[in-house]
């Protein structure tokens, strides 16, 4: 079973939305700056990573470039905008 370690929650919202709440530990990385940036950021292709925004849009298509890029277990969170917590 994977640990809390093993997984990366990314935040692809905007910084701003970011500074007004975020899931604890998430790593904010715009959907914006992903093609750039991901690399850098996101390490290790074949790490699980949950991905959200505001609505579920830019995750979506946050998750989908980070596939076409080669990353091995993306998934789309959706939107925080109906997350309870």
């Amino acid at each position: 079973m994977d640990s809390e370690e093993d997984i990366i929650i990314l935040d692809v919202r905007t910084q701003e939305e970011y500074d007004t709440g975020h899931i604890e530990g998430a790593v904010l990385l715009p959907n914006t700056e992903i093609r750039d940036k991901a690399e850098d950021v996101l390490k290790d292709k074949d790490q699980k990573i949950l991905v959200y925004c505001r609505s579920g849009n830019r995750s979506q298509m946050a998750a989908a470039e980070l596939i076409s890029m080669g990353y091995t277990q993306v998934y789309d969170f959706g939107g925080i905008i109906d997350w309870p917590y």
